[in-house]
């Protein structure tokens, strides 16, 4: 798992079938990145997004069905 992060923040890539790190970094990655954590933490991000009217009528006009709209 340390071969996840580097100098610069976490690397561009990794493989655990293949037990593969990459060795290089894309500042314009590390703010997803960031998101998708907290996300994955907290559902700030999703929680926030749904509680839109705006996103919530999008989402129905293309079809998806879910118990928060």
């Amino acid at each position: 798992i340390d071969k996840l992060w580097g100098p610069h923040g976490f690397y561009d890539a990794f493989s655990l079938k293949d037990a593969w790190f990459a060795s290089s970094t894309l500042a314009i990655d590390q703010g997803p990145i960031v998101v998708m954590i907290e996300n994955y933490r907290s559902g700030l991000v999703w929680n926030l997004l749904t509680s839109s009217p705006d996103i919530k009528d999008g989402m129905r006009l293309l079809g998806f069905s879910a118990p928060y709209l």
